[in-house]
């Protein structure tokens, strides 16, 4: 799920070097912590967060699959 939420995001953002993606196991649930620029936090974001819940739902959506909860979480 890491490497989808990856490639989500070095594709939105003018510095894709600075992407980075950490990966939280719990026991039956993920927790995908997003790193990017200070400059690209709202291309990842978007307009009234438009951009961070579709990331989120395409995630989940691939998720679904290994029958696991899944959460992204943008941080600075």
């Amino acid at each position: 799920m890491g490497e989808l939420v990856e490639y989500l995001a070095k594709s939105l953002v003018d510095n894709p070097d600075l992407v980075k993606v950490k990966e939280v196991e719990g026991s039956q649930s993920l927790i995908i912590e997003l790193s990017v620029a200070p400059e690209d936090m709202g291309k990842v974001i978007g307009k009234q967060g438009r951009i961070a819940k579709a990331i989120r739902t395409v995630v989940k959506a691939a998720a679904t699959k290994d029958n696991k909860r899944v959460m992204v979480e943008i941080i600075q």
